[in-house]
Order: structure tokens, then C-alpha cells, then sequence
């Protein structure tokens, strides 16, 4: 028999059946659908992360000064003041910390932002331009802090996107008027384009940015030795864990540490948060492929069970094509090519299937999904691969049967 012929009795079979053959498909339906959407979501959930981490901005370290001890109370970092200018001119020099490309400060207080008819308290940041480079953050309208503006103590004001909102309205355009922070009049100098939410839930727009000289003649009290704030610290390309490591060993030495004292300060390094956040979505999208997977060996079970029914429900037709001059490899190519059949038909409705479904999850519970056409190809080449190795044993025991003990079954 040609592997046309073959082909057409297989199908005839299958559409014979209708029924039996969508019962037979159906694990294989649910195991691929399932593979697409669980791999979707996991993919999903991996870019949001890498976004979100992304948004902070890239090789970022985050330089926090000590913490305070009173009666055996510890503070917590950032409760003490022992950064100072010094130290974050150190960490800036490029002969004393090659690893680092810039730093900036960050000099924080929540404060109402009060415009013409409207007011809104959020964090105001007082920083130098280099911040917005760390970050990552342009203007979407107007333009971000200059250096003019922290050597002339300027008083201007870059707003978040979410605080221009709320004083001007969505889509408005504030740069040149004029807004009052504590009991100072600042002109808004631009708007900066949306960065969204952190891992945890902050919003990134919920925010607004002074020069740090005019933040500490107005707000602070005039700049003195310490730095209270934090420090932000970008390193050179691929470089993140040694400029960690050499911003540390300059803090201890700036601040006279010995080796048996502890840091007075912390180094927070988002790299290895990102990477360990991706590394939990990974294991997390492993796991429900592998889930996933199972239902598809579950759904391969069922082809074969079915097809060993099939055998035994077709004994005569099988002794009938034999004594007719079939041979055994020619019965062997037609249960598998019902079995490839059944296997590929559920795998193409798996995949509507699992397109489906990750449609509805975006849509209805705003769950990030990244559909990949790698996942599909390998999940229906799968879905073929169980209908041959399935279908292999109840192909291989028809091609076996005696044709005149097949003539005689009833």
C-alpha cells in the first residue's frame, strides 16, 4: 500500500469514529493547551520581572549609611548618618574606584506639592543630573535637572508622571509654571516619562526632583559633613560585583573600619535581586511545564488505550486485509498513522486551545503572558512524538494477528 492509501484509511478511521477519536484527543488537547499557557504565563512573569528590574536601572548599587544603636535598640540602616560628601566624592573619582561610571546622591522628604487649585504630598528627591542617567530616565516633557541648576542652587522642580496627573490632569504639559514645595515658589523644569511600579508595589511616578543644593538650603538646612540620604552608584559595563566590592573596601578605609568592625554602611546590589527573582520564575515556569507535561504523557496513555480497543474492535477487518495480500507492515503503517492522527489533531487544538487560554488569564486577571512559537512548535512536535510511541505497541500486536485467527474472531 502507498503511504497515500494508508493515510486515507487512517482518516477514514478517525472521522468514522468522531467521538471516540475526540475522547482519545482530549488529553492530548488539555496536555499541549496546557504546556502553551503554563510556559506563556512563566515567560510573562520573567519580562516583568526583568522590566521592573530594568526601570530601577542597570548595574545599580545603592550605598546606604549605617544604623543607629540606643539601649540595645538597633535602627536599621539608614539610621544613622555616616556617609558623607567626601566619601561620595571618593566614590566618583575614577582613580580611587575605576569599576564605578557615575554616582549621585538622593536627599529624601515627603512633602505637599501645592500648584494653582490642586496639591499632592509625595517624595521630593533632591539629586544632581547623574540620577536620571543611573535610572535610566529621560523627560517626557521639558527637561530633566542640569548642572547649572545645582551650581546656581535653581529653584526648579522635575515632576513624576503620576504627580503631574494629579496636579495638571492626565496628558497635560506643566514645564514653566510654577508650584509651591514647604514655602518656596519652584518652576517645574519638565515631566518624566512613566516608569511604573517596583517589584513591590511602589510607584515609580509618585515622585518629584529638586537640585540637591537648593533641597539642602530649603529643605534640609544647608549641606553639611553627612550625607543624609542614600547614594546611587551605576557601575561600568559587566562590572557590578567587583564595584560593589571596591566601593566597600574605600568606605572601610574612609571611615577607619578595622577588620574586626563591622561595615557602617550597606550595599545593595539589584543585580543579584533581579537575578534571583528571574531565577524563582524560572524554576516556577519549569514546574509547570513539567505539570503540564505529564498531562500530555497522560493523554498519550489514552491514545494507546483506545487504540488497543480499536485493535480488537477491528480483528476481522485486519484478518480481511491480510488474506486480501495486505502485509503486516502495511497494517503496522495504518494504526500508526491513526495514532500520528489523533496525536496531531489534539495537538492543533491544543494550541487554540492554549492561546485561549492565555488570552482570557491577560484579559480577565491582568496576569502577564508572553506567548513564545518555539513553545508551540516543540509542544505539538511533542504531541507527535506521543501518538508514534504510544500507538507503536497496539500498531505492532495488529500486525501481528494470524489472518485465519482473525477471520474467525467474533
Amino acid at each position: 500500500m502507498s503511504p497515500f492509501q494508508t493515510s486515507r484509511i487512517a482518516a477514514r478511521a478517525v472521522v468514522r469514529n468522531k467521538m471516540r477519536s475526540f475522547l482519545t484527543t482530549l488529553g492530548v488537547i488539555i496536555g499541549v493547551g496546557a504546556v502553551i499557557a503554563m510556559m506563556a504565563i512563566g515567560s510573562g512573569a520573567k519580562a516583568q520581572v526583568e522590566a521592573a528590574f530594568a526601570a530601577m536601572g542597570t548595574d545599580l548599587l545603592v550605598v546606604l549609611p549605617g544604623s543607629s544603636s540606643a539601649s540595645g535598640v538597633h535602627g536599621g540602616f539608614g539610621s544613622q548618618p555616616t556617609l558623607t560628601w567626601d566619601d561620595l566624592a571618593a566614590i566618583e573619582d575614577p582613580s580611587q574606584v575605576a569599576s564605578v561610571k557615575i554616582a549621585a546622591p538622593a536627599l529624601r522628604s515627603n512633602m505637599p506639592i501645592v500648584s494653582e487649585d490642586q496639591n499632592w504630598t509625595t517624595s521630593v528627591t533632591g539629586t544632581t543630573p547623574e540620577y536620571f542617567d543611573i535610572r535610566s530616565w529621560r523627560a517626557d516633557r521639558g527637561a530633566v535637572l542640569t548642572q547649572e541648576d545645582v551650581d546656581t542652587t535653581a529653584k526648579v522642580i522635575v515632576l513624576g508622571a503620576t504627580v503631574a496627573e494629579k496636579l495638571y490632569g492626565v496628558s497635560s504639559n506643566p514645564t514653566g509654571m510654577s508650584v509651591r514645595v514647604g514655602t518656596s515658589q519652584y518652576r517645574i523644569a519638565g515631566v518624566l516619562a512613566k516608569k511604573g511600579q517596583s517589584p513591590t508595589g511602589q510607584d515609580y511616578d509618585d515622585a518629584a526632583f529638586i537640585p540637591v543644593t537648593t533641597f539642602g538650603q530649603k529643605v534640609q538646612g544647608g549641606l553639611k559633613k553627612y550625607l543624609s540620604g542614600t547614594i546611587y552608584v551605576q557601575a561600568s559595563a559587566g562590572q557590578t560585583a567587583r564595584a560593589q566590592a571596591d566601593v566597600s573596601n574605600l568606605l572601610r578605609e574612609r571611615h577607619h573600619l578595622t577588620q574586626n568592625d563591622e561595615d557602617d554602611f550597606s550595599i545593595r546590589n539589584l543585580s543579584e535581586i533581579a537575578g534571583a527573582q528571574e531565577e524563582g520564575t524560572k524554576t516556577m515556569t519549569t514546574l509547570l511545564a513539567s505539570v503540564a507535561a505529564v498531562s500530555l504523557l497522560v493523554g498519550g496513555i489514552g491514545i494507546m488505550n483506545i487504540m488497543l480497543v480499536s485493535v480488537t474492535e477491528r480483528t476481522r477487518e485486519i484478518g480481511v486485509r491480510i488474506a486480501l495480500g495486505a502485509k503486516p507492515f502495511d497494517v503496522l503503517a495504518q494504526f500508526l498513522a491513526e495514532a500520528l492522527a489523533l496525536s496531531m489533531i489534539g495537538g492543533l487544538l491544543g494550541v487554540g486551545f492554549g492561546l485561549g487560554t492565555s488570552a482570557w488569564l491577560a484579559s480577565h486577571f491582568h496576569w502577564p503572558v508572553l506567548v513564545q512559537p518555539d513553545v508551540i512548535f516543540v509542544a505539538v512536535a511533542f504531541s507527535a512524538f506521543v501518538g508514534i510511541a504510544f500507538g507503536a505497541y497496539p500498531a505492532w500486536k495488529a500486525s501481528k494477528l494470524d489472518p485465519i485467527d482473525a477471520l474467525r474472531y467474533e
